[in-house]
This record gives C-alpha cells, sequence and structure tokens, in this order.
C-alpha cells in the first residue's frame, strides 16, 4: 500500500511479558502475521529481572498442595489492598485469566510449583507460583521467547523501537518504527501498547511522584514511557499516575533485595535510632518503603537468624544478596549491637519479639535496607479486554494497552501494590488481548 513499508496483522510494541504473551496467544490463529517491536533485548525488561512469580487463585498447584484458593478471592484481597472498586471489572478479568496462563505457562515445559514458602502481606491464601530452583523471571522470559521461534507467524524483531502511532480518521492503522537509523510505517491491524511504565524517565518521576523523593532505581533503562504520549495525543486517559511499585528491602551500597519472606520468618527491622518501627509483617514490600523514607537518613537494619536464612536463602534474591557480599554476619548480640552504634541491651530490646512471635537466637545476619522505585503504576485507562479508552469512555479504535503501558492493580498509591500484581498485569492482559485477536 502505498505510504507503508510493510504490514501485518498485530503490531505489538515492546518485547516483554506482556508483548510475549499476546503475541503467542494471537499466533495461534495460523492466517494471523504478528510482529513484535522491541526497543532492546541487551537492555532487558522488567519481567526478566524480576523475581518471575506468578499469583494466581485457583490453579491445580494450589489444589494439590492443599490450597483452598479462587480467582475471586484473589481479586478481592488485590482490591481490598488497592481500595480501587472502580478497577475491579479490569482486577476480576485478570484474576480470571491467572490460573489459565500460569498452567499454560507450565503445560509449555516452564518447571512451575506454588511457593508455600513465600508468605506476603495482604494475600489470605499461598498464591505466588515461582519456577522450580528459583531462577526467577530471566529464565521464564528466555522459556517464552524461546516459545516464539516455533511459530511461523511471529518476528521478534530486537533493536527496533516503536517512535509513534499511525492513525487515520481517529484509528490506530500502524506504528513507526525506527531501525537501522531509518523509520519505517508498519501498518497493522491492530497495535498492542506492551511497553514497560516509566520509571526510568526521571522527570516523568519527577512530574508523577514527587513524593518518592530520591528513590534507588531499580528497573530497567528502557522503562521510558513513550508510549503513553502517543496514546494521549489519540484521546486516551491516563489514571494513578502517582502510584509505583516501590521496594524497602533494597540493601544499601548494592542495590540487591533481601527477600519479602524474611520478616514472616521472624525478621526485625530497627533504625538509627536503635528503635523498632514497624510490624514488619503487616507491610507489603512496596508499603514498606513508605515506611523506611520517613527513618532517619532512609534506611534500617533488616536483622535475621540461621532460622530464617534456612528459610529463605534459596530464593533468587538472597542468593543476589549473599553473592554480592550485601549481607553481614555477627556471632552475638554484643557484636551486633556495635555494628548498629547502640548498647547490647537496646539491641536485645528491639529485638524483642511481638506477641505471637519466635524470638531470633544468635548467630545474626542483618544487611542496612533502603527504599526503592522498581516500576511505575500508572498508565493507560484500558477496559477488561485491555482496549485504550477515551475521554468518553469509548474504545480508540485498533489501540490497546497491557503490562506496564496501561494502569496496574496497586490503586492510587503505592501500598496498594501486593506482590505479583506486575506480571499479573503483564501477562494477564497479554493473554487476554492475545486470545481476543485470534479468536476475531
Amino acid at each position: 500500500m502505498t505510504g507503508w513499508d510493510d504490514e501485518v496483522d498485530v503490531a505489538v510494541v515492546g518485547g516483554g511479558a506482556c508483548g510475549v504473551m499476546t503475541a503467542l496467544r494471537a499466533a495461534r490463529d495460523p492466517g494471523l502475521v504478528v510482529a513484535v517491536f522491541e526497543k532492546s533485548a541487551r537492555e532487558g525488561c522488567n519481567a526478566a529481572i524480576s523475581s518471575g512469580s506468578l499469583a494466581a487463585g485457583g490453579t491445580r498447584f494450589q489444589a494439590a498442595a492443599g490450597i483452598d484458593d479462587s480467582p475471586e478471592r484473589h481479586a478481592d484481597d488485590i482490591l481490598r489492598a488497592s481500595g480501587d472498586e472502580e478497577w475491579r471489572p479490569v482486577v476480576e478479568a485478570l484474576c480470571a485469566a491467572a490460573p489459565e496462563f500460569v498452567e499454560w505457562i507450565a503445560d509449555t515445559g516452564h518447571p512451575v510449583e506454588v511457593g508455600t514458602d513465600m508468605p506476603r502481606a495482604g494475600m489470605t491464601a499461598p498464591r505466588l507460583h515461582t519456577d522450580i530452583g528459583r531462577l526467577g523471571g530471566g529464565r521464564l522470559m528466555r522459556h517464552l521467547r524461546a516459545l516464539l521461534e516455533g511459530h511461523d507467524n511471529i518476528a521478534f524483531v530486537d533493536e527496533a523501537p516503536v517512535v509513534g502511532l499511525v492513525s487515520e480518521q481517529g484509528e490506530v492503522t500502524g506504528v513507526v518504527v525506527s531501525q537501522n537509523g531509518a523509520s519505517q510505517r508498519v501498518r497493522a491491524g491492530a497495535v498492542v501498547l506492551a511497553a514497560d511504565g516509566f520509571a526510568g524517565d526521571r522527570s516523568l518521576v519527577e512530574e508523577h511522584l514527587p513524593h518518592l523523593g530520591n528513590p534507588f532505581y531499580g528497573g530497567v533503562s528502557t522503562s521510558t514511557g513513550d508510549a503513553l504520549a502517543w496514546a494521549l495525543r489519540l484521546g486516551g486517559r491516563l489514571r494513578n499516575m502517582g502510584a509505583g511499585l516501590r521496594s524497602g528491602l533494597v540493601v544499601v551500597g548494592h542495590g540487591t533485595r533481601v527477600s519479602p519472606a524474611l520478616p514472616f520468618n521472624g525478621a526485625v527491622l530497627v533504625d538509627l535510632h536503635g528503635e523498632r518501627f514497624v510490624d514488619e509483617e503487616s507491610k507489603g514490600y512496596s508499603s514498606l518503603a513508605g515506611v523506611l523514607q520517613g527513618r532517619p537518613a532512609e534506611r534500617a537494619a533488616m536483622i535475621w537468624d540461621a532460622t530464617a536464612m534456612a528459610a529463605t536463602r534459596e530464593s533468587e534474591m538472597m542468593r543476589e544478596c549473599l553473592a554480592a557480599g550485601a549481607v553481614q554476619d555477627r556471632p552475638g548480640i554484643e557484636d551486633l549491637a556495635a555494628s548498629l552504634g547502640r548498647t547490647a541491651g537496646e539491641t536485645e530490646r528491639a529485638l524483642a519479639p511481638l506477641p505471637g512471635r519466635r524470638r531470633l537466637t544468635a548467630p545474626y545476619h542483618f544487611a542496612w535496607v533502603t527504599h526503592g522505585l522498581l516500576a511505575t503504576q500508572g498508565g493507560l485507562v484500558i477496559d477488561p479486554s485491555g482496549r485504550v479508552l477515551d475521554g468518553s469512555g469509548a474504545p480508540v479504535p485498533g489501540l490497546y494497552a497491557g503490562g506496564g503501558t496501561a494502569c496496574g492493580l496497586a490503586g492510587p498509591h503505592s501500598d496498594g501494590y501486593l506482590s505479583g500484581n506486575g506480571l499479573l498485569s503483564a501477562f494477564g492482559m497479554g493473554w487476554i488481548i492475545g486470545n481476543a485477536l485470534a479468536a476475531a
């Protein structure tokens, strides 16, 4: 067609969790040609540097472990944490898809198990699913990207950032791709915005999340929010732009993160004044970041013992911390107190267990932790099928969004984020959009 350099049925912007899942599901229709345009696989995606934990309620893995759970219970937990009832239709759609895509991932050969040793704040049932061996999101994304190669009707185009959308009379009809120093116009029957959020763009973070201060950034450099501006020009809307996926478990000076399961195994947080300032089990790692931000020097010591270490050391996060030398060991209370700059008596009082909790015993392990920003949660307004909506609530023809480009599940504040929400949004909406495109 005149004015076009190439033509596909589905153009997917971004080759992360949402983009790859969208392509794999859409390509089940052999009559569809799907192109995934990835900015830079070398720079990675947030899914690949995550723990790879998949939150799902009502899976066969939970049933085999005797865990009573359901998509409805999962959705209620998310909405209780976020308080975002307006987003319930999207949340329920994603939670309904979750057991389906988790079991499908397992059936494609990825080794999946339910993480019964992965308790998290806000979850009324163990529902994080992980890979056997705990090798994290990198292993999961390598597996899924390898599946792309089994489809003759999918092209994964690396180092090919999309730089804009093409629209005709309000309908999105294609994308503009930059490759090898030249721009190409690619016509598409449907365009799926599956890029990461905007946490890697400091100016956008300062505009929308100034209340976070100056957190450590733990995401990928390619999260620059480009797709948001394209959709806004076509009438799209944004919501919850002040919310992010934060972490209060970032080890100072290393950038690694200790396991979120540590507090559920007795770990204690003590600030620079020697005070225990929070019920550690009551906070998810995102909401904990805000608490740490308000402490002296925006940091505290996470202290645990051999029992807690044994329960968590095989997680990807703890392996990375240990390999980086981010964990310090102290044989007794006097040595620990000296490291904290407190007396042994002050440290003993700080470590006193809360009612119903166990007492930590020597030897001790500890790490100084601070707050970080891993990804953003604000994004485009979509409907439960992933269609981008305009100011009147009508779909923008030809345009879908998921992953970090779409509004997430944390609600208006970062405290509403539950573990696993990010990959649930990404894989879940990719599953929903891809299935719909294949059926159409």
